[in-house]
């Protein structure tokens, strides 16, 4: 038989892995970088 209680896990107990603050600031580099590089490339064509 089936347990048809709905069980509820926050999202911290949820997560498999850590998540670090360093990855925003990845994030927030990586972008401008590659809007930056593919604007240079279409001006460049």
């Amino acid at each position: 038989m089936t347990d048809q209680e709905e069980i509820h896990i926050d999202g911290q107990d949820a997560r498999a892995g850590a998540t670090p603050k360093m990855t925003r600031y990845i994030l927030g580099i990586s972008l401008p970088l590659v809007i930056i590089i593919f604007a240079l490339l279409l001006l460049w064509r």
